[in-house]
């Protein structure tokens, strides 16, 4: 009776021993495991801060583009009233605004060279920027 428990026991023992072993095997793979999602989240937080990086260069620039955008509207705004100032300044030289008008109510390159003032190849621009301008329409 002795020998079959301690044959029980000697079997006991060797299924505890194998399932520490295997309790063992597993510990160490997921020690493994972990170590290996640790180095992956490691990568992806460095790779999260060098695009927040990144992303808060382009939102500076975007701001400083968007002043600037500002700036030049301010700086360009006026600009038509200027031209239409000028335009009228002298009335004894017609610009190439009204050469193109001149253009659009049927004048030659002849035409506009005698009343704009414009050399030969002035008037063969505005004559056929107009053109194309027709084309298009």
């Amino acid at each position: 009776m002795i020998e079959i428990a301690l044959g029980a026991l000697i079997t006991l023992c060797l299924l505890l021993t194998g399932t520490c072993l295997w309790l063992l095997t597993n510990q160490r793979e997921h020690a493994r495991w972990q170590v290996e999602r640790d180095a992956r989240d490691a990568l992806r937080d460095q790779r999260i801060k060098e695009l927040s990086k990144r992303l808060d260069a382009y939102l500076t620039g975007s701001v400083r583009m968007g002043e600037e955008l500002q700036e030049l509207r301010r700086i360009v705004a006026p600009l038509p009233d200027k031209l239409n100032q000028m335009e009228q300044r002298d009335p004894s030289s017609l610009s190439f605004t009204q050469a193109a008008r001149l253009v659009g109510m049927g004048a030659s390159v002849e035409d506009l060279t005698q009343s704009c003032g414009l050399t030969q190849a002035e008037a063969e621009l505005v004559s056929k920027l107009h053109q194309a301008q027709r084309r298009k329409s």
